[in-house]
């Protein structure tokens, strides 16, 4: 037996037709413009053919006819509350970056979920730099300088870098006057990550130095702040990446300046790919979620 269409699908397709307008379906709906277009896409992707033929939402013939038996479908629904479509989930699968995913991902999952429930999304970690993943994945979220041949890709979120510090630290070994002399960064312990690159702050500051070969050392973003805010010693913190740890006071600015940072965050993903609605879904909605 063919599965029924998503609810939600077939609730944005009768919105649409009836309000001729996307953002008013949205509005009806209470979802972005964007999820009602995906929603038309998964749609249109179940039943194999064009519901809308032109900008202004007329509908072709089949969108018509097929219009008609949704709205009877729809009202049977409503007479029965208890009753739900049956349906089928669409896996997703995205590789990602663990701090990113704590960071920017995970805060925001509840509103992926409610915009898109017809979409059962698996995360795996993914190895900043190296780009390593531990299964194939529709979509893959890289931490570098972008240089990619392998994929196509778009940025998703650049950052700027400053040094800071836990309070304790800075109690114990400072004061710090904006941490770009010789005298204030040779004094310091400075904690290691080859995600971050002190000479990025160095050449930033017009020191000539190069980067540091001792020292506490970390390969993940999230653990590098926590050694930080434990008092291991000075690090880069990004921004926008590290503004809970600023903001809860567990680290403190050493620099009123920050530098762009030397990597940044892209979506990755093989040629058509981002031609299914579930993946356009979730980049679209990546996107704007980190706008």
């Amino acid at each position: 037996m063919q599965h029924i269409p998503p609810i939600q699908c077939l609730l944005t397709f009768e919105a649409v037709a009836r309000l001729r307008n996307a953002g008013r379906a949205a509005d009806d709906l209470c979802v972005t413009p964007s999820a009602v277009s995906h929603r038309i896409r998964q749609l249109e992707s179940h039943v194999g053919f064009k519901l809308f033929g032109r900008s202004d939402f007329t509908l072709t013939a089949d969108g018509a006819a097929y219009l008609a038996n949704v709205r009877i479908g729809l009202a049977a629904l409503q007479q029965i509350p208890s009753q739900r479509a049956i349906k089928g989930s669409t896996r997703l699968r995205v590789a990602i970056t663990p701090t990113f995913c704590r960071q920017f991902v995970m805060p925001r999952l509840e509103l992926f979920r409610n915009a898109y429930p017809d979409i059962e999304l698996i995360l795996q970690v993914s190895i900043p730099l190296l780009d390593v993943k531990a299964e194939d994945a529709d979509l893959e979220i890289r931490f570098g300088n972008g240089s990619y041949t392998d994929i196509e890709h778009r940025m998703i979120l650049a950052d700027e870098v400053t040094p800071v510090c836990s309070p304790s630290y800075l109690n114990e070994f400072g004061p710090f006057d904006g941490f770009d002399s010789e005298s204030e960064i040779r004094s310091a312990r400075l904690i290691r990550s080859p995600l971050e690159p002190w000479s990025n702050w160095f050449s930033a500051v017009g020191l000539d130095r190069p980067e540091p070969h001792v020292g506490a050392q970390f390969n993940d973003i999230g653990l590098v702040y926590d050694a930080a805010a434990s008092g291991f010693g000075v690090t880069l913190l990004r921004l926008k990446m590290g503004g809970t740890w600023l903001e809860s006071g567990r680290l403190v600015r050493l620099s009123s300046r920050s530098v762009p940072a030397a990597h940044s965050h892209y979506i990755c993903w093989q040629p058509g790919a981002l031609d299914r609605w579930e993946c356009a879904a979730f980049a679209d909605w990546l996107q704007q979620s980190l706008a």
